[in-house]
């Protein structure tokens, strides 16, 4: 099981990766509402973690076919 450590380390890698090679994506970071908490005080726990970076994740695979594409044309 990952821990709270390889995970963030995880979404700092995937978040850089993003800045560094897509960032027309940066807009989406914002926007995202895995992001935005509901409360004042929210409870970060390995799920939200996890569900933080596969929606990182899932939004870089949604991308990267299409800039391919398109940077080869």
């Amino acid at each position: 099981m990952e821990t709270k450590k390889e995970l963030n380390d995880a979404i700092l890698k995937i978040t850089l990766k993003i800045r560094n090679e897509y960032p027309e994506l940066l807009k989406y970071l914002v926007e995202m509402p895995v992001t935005i908490p509901n409360t004042n005080s929210p409870e970060i726990n390995i799920k939200i973690l996890k569900d933080y970076y596969e929606s990182l994740n899932s939004l870089l695979k949604e991308f990267t076919p299409n800039h391919s594409e398109t940077a080869n044309k």
